[in-house]
C-alpha cells in the first residue's frame, strides 16, 4: 500500500506484545491488516499476506491451532505444527508480525465465553461439525480485539466460514474490513490446503475429482440446469468418486440460503465436502445466472 521501508519478521506470543506493537503502528498512523491462520502455511496463505499487504501498511499474521474448533476425534493432535518454517514464508512475504500464542494465552482458566453466529453457519459444515463455527467465531472475535486491524483477510476456500466473520464482523461492530482471497490450487486443480500432507500417493490423484465436479455442477447451473437436476448429477459422481460425501450443494452466493427450485435467479456458490480415508476435503466454485 506504501512506500514505506521492509522492516525484518517480528514474533510475539502474548497479547500485550501484541497490543504493544499495534499501538505503535497506529500512533504513527499506519493502517493494519490481519490474516488468521492455523499455521501449516502453504502458497494459499502467503496469497492472503499479500493481499492484505495490497491494502495495508503493517500486516500481522497468527498461528494457532484453535482447540475450540475440533470436536473429540478430530484431528487437533495430529495437525501439522511447522511454526519455524512458518516464521520463514511469513518473513520471506513480508509480513511484518507473527503472533503465536499459548492456548492458555488464548483461553486462561475459567474461561466461559462462546460466540455463535445464526445466518450463514446454518446447514453445510454445522450438519456434520456442530461445533465448528462457535469455535472460530469464538477465537476470530477474540483475535480482532486483540489485534483491532483495519481489515481482515479470509479465504474463500472456506467460503462458509469466510461468510461467518463477515457476519460476525458486522453484528458485533467490530469495524473491521473483510476482504475474501480467492482459492489458490495445485496445476490440476486441486484447492491447496494444510489437509493435503495427509493425502496418499493414491488419494491425492483421486483428490482432483472434487475439483473437477463441483465446476462441473457450477457450469450446468451457468447453462441454466435445474438447480436439484445438477445437483443429484454431481452427488452421483462424488458418491462415485470418494469414499464419503458429506455434500454437495449450491447456495445463495450472498447469504448460503437455500435456492428456489428451478434455473439460478441470483449468484450461487456450489459447495462441496468429501472423504478420501480418514481426509476430508473441501472446495467451492461461483455460479451466476446467464
Amino acid at each position: 500500500m506504501s512506500d514505506l521501508p521492509h522492516l525484518p519478521l517480528t514474533a510475539v506470543d502474548t497479547p500485550a506484545d501484541l497490543r504493544k506493537a499495534v499501538m505503535a503502528w497506529r500512533r504513527a498512523g499506519l493502517k493494519v491488516g490481519f490474516v488468521p491462520t492455523m499455521g501449516a502455511l502453504h502458497d494459499g496463505h502467503i496469497s492472503l499476506v499479500e493481499l492484505a499487504l495490497r491494502h495495508c501498511d503493517r500486516v500481522v499474521a497468527s498461528v494457532f491451532v484453535n482447540p475450540a474448533q475440533f470436536a473429540p476425534g478430530e484431528d487437533f493432535d495430529a495437525y501439522p505444527r511447522t511454526l519455524e518454517t512458518d516464521a520463514a514464508k511469513l518473513a520471506e512475504a513480508h509480513c511484518h508480525l507473527l503472533y503465536a500464542p499459548t492456548a492458555r494465552a488464548m483461553y486462561p482458566e475459567g474461561f466461559a465465553l462462546k460466540v455463535q453466529v445464526g445466518g450463514p453457519s446454518e446447514g453445510l459444515e454445522t450438519d456434520f461439525r456442530p461445533h465448528f463455527f462457535d469455535g472460530v467465531a469464538t477465537v476470530v472475535a477474540k483475535l480482532f480485539n486483540q489485534v483491532r486491524p483495519d481489515i481482515a483477510v479470509f479465504g474463500e476456500k472456506d467460503y462458509q466460514q469466510l461468510l461467518v466473520i463477515r457476519r460476525l464482523a458486522a453484528d458485533l461492530d467490530h469495524g473491521v474490513a473483510i476482504i475474501p482471497g480467492p482459492v489458490v490450487r495445485e496445476d490440476d486443480g486441486l484447492a491447496l490446503s494444510s489437509r493435503n500432507v495427509y493425502l496418499s500417493q493414491d488419494e491425492r490423484a483421486r483428490a482432483v475429482r472434487l475439483n473437477e465436479i463441483l465446476k462441473d455442477f457450477a457450469q450446468a447451473l451457468e447453462r441454466g440446469d435445474d438447480v436439484a437436476t445438477a445437483q443429484a448429477r454431481a452427488l452421483a459422481k462424488a458418491a462415485n468418486g470418494f469414499d464419503g460425501v458429506d455434500y454437495v450443494e449450491a447456495r445463495c452466493a450472498e447469504t448460503l440460503a437455500e435456492l428456489p427450485a428451478g434455473p439460478i435467479d441470483r449468484p450461487a456458490r456450489v459447495l462441496g465436502a468429501v472423504w478420501l480415508g480418514k481426509t476430508r476435503l473441501i472446495d467451492n466454485f461461483a455460479a451466476d445466472p446467464a
